[in-house]
């Protein structure tokens, strides 16, 4: 497996431009916040009612940090509070009576729209389209920018 930084490294590559990265500093954690939401808004299973902590959103974040362990502890810590807070914003929506469904969807959508406009005025192709692994980088991307601006190793 690779290193984070050979994935930061490779992952930058196509995230040059000043406007780029501003588009993705604001549209990479949103994407994220709105895939949790999306996996939120499955039906669970009456098992799985019991257990009020438990959603598919939850399932779906396992691999993902066990991905992100596999990488770097601190980015897997990172990417567990960015999660938590992701867990937090769908239940405060749906305590609010707000379909997370939509929400995500529409935001989803939105977002990727700036993505590609981002790589458009970049002039790369964005990096999933090599590898769909990327999808995953992206946010562990912002999270190793922001230890590196805070000094903290990864």
């Amino acid at each position: 497996m690779r290193t984070a930084q050979q994935w930061f490294s490779e992952y930058g590559e196509s995230h040059q431009n000043p406007t780029n990265k501003a588009i993705h500093w604001v549209a990479v954690p949103l994407i994220y916040l709105t895939v949790i939401g999306l996996f939120w808004s499955i039906p669970q299973p009456q098992w799985m009612v019991q257990l009020p902590w438990l959603n598919w959103a939850v399932v779906a974040l396992v691999p993902a940090i066990l991905f992100y362990l596999a990488m770097s502890l601190p980015l897997a810590l990172g990417m567990a509070v960015l999660s938590g807070l992701c867990l937090w914003v769908c239940s405060a929506l749906q305590a609010a009576a707000q379909s997370v469904l939509w929400w995500s969807v529409g935001v989803f959508a939105v977002m990727w729209v700036f993505q590609f406009v981002g790589h458009h005025i970049e002039g790369k192709k964005p990096s999933f389209f090599k590898d769909f692994q990327f999808l995953l980088i992206g946010p562990a991307w912002v999270i190793g920018f922001l230890y590196r601006k805070l000094g903290i190793n990864y």
